[in-house]
């Protein structure tokens, strides 16, 4: 209320603190970290007006009248002078030390500021970029409102169960109520995200409403109640404060609103799959030709940005079935397929059919039906009970009730009937009269080689290609602009963002001579690549304890071990890896690795074999497979010891001055989305030898279904820093983590919940590291484009591309790196945003730490795309899952029978009577025995 007691607008609101916000001067802050109390740092002062280093474009005016706004069913609101649609930028630059709290949260911690950049950065190449944003400029002064729609259906619930609504009816339903009251509910004014909230630009009639759905032929008709009512009003301008820096907790019901608006337009006109759009037809070259077809779609999404807020926008294929007849579909679908020989294909095409939704061609309906199996009896012998117009229960044969009541003579009689039950409901439908749904995913993993290649090499597009995509999907009628967002006052431009790029040098690495003597190598300029040829690693460890188990044994392409041998350790050797002839060598069979139980006795037999023989346990036991085998994730459970590693010839920067530091990643891995009962695996991986940094331990947990949270990353790390104290004598004193999985919106409980516990295990132990802690992320749609020359495209960005300017954060301390060569598709750099930093690493400092950093990884010789923290985190917690998927196979009893003190696990298993514990095994916990 004002302070005459009148209450007051979101809009008054806005406006009154807008008023403040130019009245009020600059604060002035504090070095360090500190939490902000109240309103304290909640609000910036923004005076001066300047160009940043982004390049921003200047405010624009537009008319803040939407189209096909109908001003005579609405009446104007209180008019307002000189509006304008803005496209925002930052005005300041802030320490980058500050950690600011939201309004209200006191003890919440935001992700620090960009730290200032330097008049003279250490530049050694420019490059022109496009990348993927489009610019959207909006009008300050627009409210979106925001309701709650509550539909339940009239009928009573059966059994005091309630009806459950299918994921598309909700949209139907109030599609219906919207059509059927277009002057209260104009379609054009309004999105939906198809569940209980609805976004509107003008005041939408509360209340509850009847719809009544048809059904269709031989099917009652459904009444709903559609409850209405208001939630919440969101202006604008508390979108523009967050843009320019006078709002630091982002806005993230306005975004929601805004990033439904504009996936309004394709989802009306498209088939959605998750974030991802697709066109309701194929083009006629991508048929995969099995009943299946390749799909090019696009996924987007809105960021706040320097320029301003953008819409990121990159094209996806994925494979569909074909809308088609189900006995089409089989005859391509099914290789040698025929409707004579049906009982030869039977089960074949339960598999193909089982889970899929078909339509009917008998009936006027749009309803949509999910095959459950085949009947057991053929078509020409399924009779049922029908009412005859007299009341009467009579039997009939289905093949004569098709012909009586549709005029419908059955072809294929000697078939069984698709089986669509639901409920309860017994329902037979001939396979001649079903007809497959658009829009149904095909698993990649069943497609046949030639498909499966064509559908990835269509994934993996030029960059040329996928840069004339893009742009093509943007302007499509069926993209995301379109009346929607137009009325809800939203402009994009058409035109990707221009932004400078910066190329980093690649560090030079240090590998050694034949004789020992350490010597300096350079990487290949453009690639970044090196080669091992006539050197030798660095620190190489011998290996005196090894075998071989042979799985190809039994098969016709069988190893042929003798000279496979010699050739491995002349080769191991060249490389300064002293390895020994093999203590044994066992045949076995590929059957082998589905059964635990005699699996787990041969290794037990090698291992028994191989201490008596050397009194120690094998370092690794190479294992040979003639093919892939789902038992593949069994031989997980036998280590893998790292044999010498690549280094960096300089020091890292900027943290290099005093001290150890150990760097650490972090992950979790979820179960896929149909499993609803496993855990999910946490991972923490940290280097143990400084200043190499390239020798790794892993701790790995399991915890609840689906937590993103990684409950004990405390422990996890204090386990780790005392494993790096035992090898080094001596503590690290600064610790980088990074961490992986992680989106915007877990931001705080990283810094709120992660951090804490971090700090609370250590303070226990009287150990205070300084902290850095950086999330890495790969699962975004921005893309890199370098510019054409003369009009001709020139391929993938250079390794070493960092992009820091225009396209990230308005004021939070993130940056794009490219830091891999790109030689098939189109290189997807990883967006590095720094959370915390006690370091006070500079832009250029950290950027080329982490991409010195990615060439340290001991899998290949080249830089990866993800730093090797996050990259070793991620295989450790896939390894947690492999285990756990090859233990759940057997029944826990079985297990410890046939698992003993001496087995040659990765992993030893704790139980219990509600859930297991999985806890590396003490030979292997301080070993690279994830790569």
């Amino acid at each position: 209320m004002d302070r005459g007691g009148n209450p007051w607008s979101e809009r008054d609101r806005y406006r009154k603190r807008d008023e403040r916000y130019r009245n009020r001067g600059r604060h002035n802050g504090r070095r360090g970290h500190w939490r902000a109390r109240g309103d304290h740092g909640e609000e910036r002062n923004t005076s001066r007006e300047s160009h940043g280093r982004d390049g921003s474009r200047s405010l624009t005016e537009t008319d803040a009248r939407h189209p096909g706004y109908d001003a005579s069913l609405y009446p104007d609101p209180e008019p307002i002078a000189e509006l304008q649609a803005v496209a925002v930028r930052p005005e300041f630059n802030l320490a980058p030390e500050f950690n600011q709290v939201s309004l209200g949260n006191e003890d919440k911690i935001c992700p620090i500021r960009r730290p200032p950049t330097k008049v003279a950065r250490c530049l050694p190449r420019h490059v022109g970029l496009h990348v993927n944003h489009f610019g959207i400029t909006f009008n300050p002064e627009t409210i979106i409102r925001h309701y709650n729609i509550e539909i339940k259906p009239e009928a009573p619930a059966k059994h005091h169960h309630p009806v459950r609504l299918s994921k598309s009816t909700p949209g139907q339903i109030k599609e219906k109520l919207f059509s059927d009251n277009r002057t209260q509910f104009p379609l054009s004014m309004t999105t939906y995200d198809g569940e209980k909230n609805i976004f509107s630009v003008i005041p939408l009639p509360c209340g509850t409403y009847n719809v009544k759905m048809f059904s269709g032929e031989d099917s009652e008709d459904s009444s709903f109640q559609c409850t209405i009512e208001l939630v919440n009003e969101f202006n604008l301008l508390k979108l523009k404060d967050y843009l320019v820096g006078n709002l630091l907790s982002i806005p993230r019901d306005i975004l929601q609103g805004m990033d439904l608006v504009m996936k309004e337009n394709p989802k009306r006109h498209m088939i959605s799959v998750g974030r991802h759009f697709y066109p309701l037809e194929h083009q006629e070259t991508d048929d995969l030709k099995c009943g299946v077809a390749a799909f090019r779609g696009f996924q987007h999404s809105l960021k706040p940005t320097s320029q301003g807020l953008t819409l990121s926008l990159d094209c996806s294929a994925m494979a569909f079935r074909k809308k088609m007849p189900v006995i089409d579909f089989l005859e391509e679908n099914i290789r040698g397929f025929s409707m004579g020989q049906f009982a030869k294909y039977r089960r074949k095409v339960e598999q193909a059919l089982k889970g899929v939704k078909v339509t009917v061609t008998h009936r006027n309906t749009k309803q949509k039906y999910t095959i459950v199996r085949l009947t057991d009896k053929m078509t020409s012998s399924i009779s049922f009970n029908d009412e005859s117009s007299e009341g009467k229960m009579n039997k009939i044969n289905l093949v004569n009730y098709f012909w009586e009541k549709y005029k419908i003579e059955i072809r294929y009689r000697d078939i069984p009937c698709l089986d669509i039950s639901k409920n309860n409901k017994k329902q037979y439908v001939p396979m001649e009269l079903c007809v497959l749904v658009e829009g149904q995913r095909y698993p990649k993993e069943n497609l046949e080689r030639d498909a499966s290649t064509w559908l990835k090499n269509l994934s993996m597009p030029a960059p040329h290609i996928r840069k004339e995509s893009i742009c093509h999907m943007m302007r499509s009628n069926t993209g995301p602009c379109g009346d929607v967002s137009r009325n809800f006052g939203m402009d994009v431009d058409m035109n990707m963002t221009k932004v400078g790029g910066r190329v980093l040098e690649p560090p030079e690495l240090k590998l050694a001579a034949p004789n020992g003597k350490a010597i300096k190598i350079e990487v290949d300029k453009d690639k970044c690549h090196w080669n091992l040829m006539g050197k030798c690693v660095m620190d190489g460890k011998p290996i005196e304890r090894w075998g071989i188990v042979d799985f190809s044994a039994s098969d016709q392409n069988r190893l042929n071990y003798e000279p496979f041998i010699q050739k491995l350790i002349r080769k191991c050797r060249s490389l300064g890896i002293q390895m020994e002839e093999p203590l044994f060598y066992q045949d076995a069979a590929m059957s082998m690795l589905s059964n635990v139980v005699r699996l787990t006795e041969l290794l037990e037999a090698v291992n028994d074999s191989a201490c008596r023989v050397k009194r120690g346990r094998p370092q690794f036991i190479l294992c040979v497979m003639s093919r892939r085998d789902i038992g593949y994730k069994n031989l997980k459970w036998i280590c893998e010891t790292p044999v010498g590693n690549v280094e960096l010839f300089n020091p890292f920067p900027h943290i290099n001055d005093e001290g150890h530091v150990m760097f650490l990643g972090a992950d979790v891995n979820h179960p896929a989305s149909r499993d609803m009962i496993s855990p999910s695996f946490a991972a923490v991986v940290g280097t143990i030898n400084w200043p190499a940094a390239n020798r790794y331990a892993a701790r790995v947990q399991p915890q609840l279904h689906r937590q993103e949270k990684i409950v004990n990353i405390g422990e996890m790390c204090l386990e780790l820093v005392e494993i790096y104290a035992r090898l080094n004598r001596v503590r690290p004193r600064k610790l980088v983590l990074f961490r992986d999985g992680v989106s915007e919106s877990q931001f705080n409980m990283v810094l709120n919940e992660e951090l804490q516990d971090l700090k609370k295990a250590f303070a226990e132990k009287d150990y205070k590291p300084t902290i850095t802690i950086i999330v890495a992320q790969k699962r975004h749609q921005t893309r890199l484009f370098l510019e054409d020359v003369d009009g001709v495209p020139i391929g993938n960005v250079p390794p070493g591309t960092v992009v820091d300017t225009i396209v990230v954060h308005p004021f939070e301390f993130d940056f794009y790196l490219c830091s891999h060569y790109g030689g098939i598709g189109t290189s997807k750099p990883t967006h590095y945003h720094v959370l915390w930093d006690e370091h006070r690493f500079s832009s250029d400092h950290l950027q080329k730490l982490i991409y010195n950093l990615c060439f340290t990884i001991a899998r290949c010789t080249k830089p990866v795309s993800l730093v090797p923290p996050v990259y070793y985190a991620d295989l450790a917690a896939y390894r947690g899952r492999l285990y756990h998927e090859a233990a759940m196979e057997h029944s826990p009893n079985s297990m410890a029978s046939s698992f003993s003190s001496k087995a040659s696990t990765s992993f030893s298993l704790v139980g219990s009577n509600e859930e297991r514990f999985y806890k590396l095994h003490a030979d292997v916990e301080n070993m690279m025995f994830f790569i």
